[in-house]
């Protein structure tokens, strides 16, 4: 199993830990901003970390949930400088209005692949939806703005040397009593 990669984040931003709560509070919050505005038919996650947003929200909304894999880091020895399509967007959003749903956005080329596949695949409609907006792409919805650098709570701890431990690509950043 490869080593996460370290993160070079700049320090002045900040960091945000996102707990389980809060991650609760973020998938209700984005998922009323979606159904106060405009109903989708069906949501689909960004695979890896979109798909947990994703999934909370369609279950918030009673909407069916499928994902598409879209991956800086998927079959690569080093994180790629764009991320690219891995699979065929879902059969089922043909026709239909589709909200696109990842973790957090930066520059939004993650999105934009996204938005493309599910549209060359014959969604009528294709909006799109974060968890948490990190830079100067705005996607149609989001429940929080910030520049700092998140820790997802299911990204904080990983399965290593057969144990549950803290993820070494935060090693140095974080305070140890959180990690």
């Amino acid at each position: 199993m490869p080593v996460p990669q370290p993160y070079a984040p700049d320090p002045s931003k900040g960091v945000l830990i996102v707990d389980w709560p809060l991650f609760g509070e973020l998938s209700r919050a984005l998922a009323v901003r979606v159904a106060r505005d405009w109903m989708p038919d069906v949501i689909v996650g960004i695979a890896t970390a979109g798909v947990v947003p994703g999934a909370a929200v369609a279950a918030i909304l009673d909407l069916p949930f499928h994902s598409i894999l879209i991956s800086r880091r998927h079959h690569a020895d080093e994180v790629r400088e764009t991320p690219a399509v891995f699979g065929a967007a879902p059969a089922d959003v043909r026709g239909k209005r589709v909200l696109v749903v990842d973790e957090t956005c930066d520059s939004g080329a993650t999105l934009r692949l996204a938005v493309g596949a599910i549209v060359n695949a014959g969604a009528r409609e294709v909006r799109t939806a974060v968890s948490i907006r990190t830079g100067s792409y705005a996607p149609d919805y989001h429940a929080l703005a910030t520049q700092a650098m998140i820790v997802l709570p299911w990204d904080r701890e990983v399965f290593l040397d057969g144990e549950l431990r803290p993820n070494p690509k935060y090693a140095g950043l974080l305070p140890d009593p959180l990690l």
